[in-house]
């Protein structure tokens, strides 16, 4: 097994061996949150991905226990222009798809998984779960609107499941066992077992011809791609309408926050 990736929010391995990666999102102080740094580290993951042939499979994933991602940081400063049709998003391109990566990706879920991380689960082929993974999406909570977020999940999700966690916000989480019922999730393993279930399922895939195996997943993308697409295409004036103005969002944030933690 090689180990690359020593950089500050991203840490990578992969097994030469079997043909398997693991990225491990590696900021667990800040619940495996995304900063600018890191989401171009993520990127430049992928793309390296695509010219390595020893890596036939990759896992995804979260370090610690208390999340698998968090999304974007919010000490992350992200200019904005002025056009109602225009949003400079940080989260675009952390994906595998979106850097045209169309080796298999498999994410392993453990504690919370909300908000931009769905950027994350949305691309990959299929998610495994431990008991303790909870799902949510914060953005109505904060005055902002969840637009990329629930694409990308109106894709394993049916609707009304869908529009009940963008709408609800903070109020309610998604536990792994519900995931499951509703498709999000394909597998719910004991506490902290869904790194080692989704490695063994990376190992079989990896192990069967990869002409066949990257077919594959363009062809069962292809099924949803083009709803997905003229979707996508909507997103970034709905946010630039819908959002609060950050200053009123950091209001919202503080006060929900506090409440909790008086509670």
């Amino acid at each position: 097994m090689s180990t690359g990736g020593g950089s500050r929010g991203l840490r990578t391995t992969v097994d030469k061996d079997t043909g398997v990666a693991v990225l491990t999102l590696d900021r667990p102080e800040r619940l495996n949150a995304i900063d600018l740094t890191t989401a171009n580290e993520l990127s430049a993951a992928w793309r390296e991905f695509r010219y390595d042939d020893t890596v036939r499979a990759v896992v995804v994933t979260g370090a610690g226990e208390r999340a698998f991602c968090t999304g974007l940081d919010r000490n992350a400063e992200v200019p904005q222009p002025s056009s109602p049709y225009m949003v400079d998003d940080p989260l675009i391109a952390i994906g595998p798809k979106a850097n045209d990566l169309w080796k298999p990706v498999v994410a392993a879920v453990g504690g919370m998984a909300c908000g931009g991380a769905f950027y994350l689960i949305g691309e990959a082929e299929f998610v495994v779960a431990d008991e303790t993974a909870t799902f949510f999406d914060p953005h109505t909570t904060y005055g902002m609107v969840s637009a990329y977020e629930s694409i990308h999940l109106a894709q394993r999700m049916p609707y009304g499941e869908v529009a009940r966690m963008a709408l609800m916000g903070t109020a309610e989480r998604m536990s792994a066992r519900r995931a499951y019922e509703v498709g999000l999730v394909s597998e719910v393993t004991p506490p902290g077992e869904a790194l080692a279930a989704a490695v063994r399922c990376a190992r079989v895939i990896a192990s069967y011809p990869p002409e066949a195996v990257q077919g594959t997943v363009r062809a069962c993308w292809a099924a949803q791609e083009a709803t997905r697409t003229q979707a996508l295409a909507h997103a970034a004036h709905l946010v630039t309408l819908g959002n609060l103005p950050t200053e009123r969002q950091a209001e919202l944030f503080s006060t929900r926050r506090t409440e909790f933690r008086t509670r």
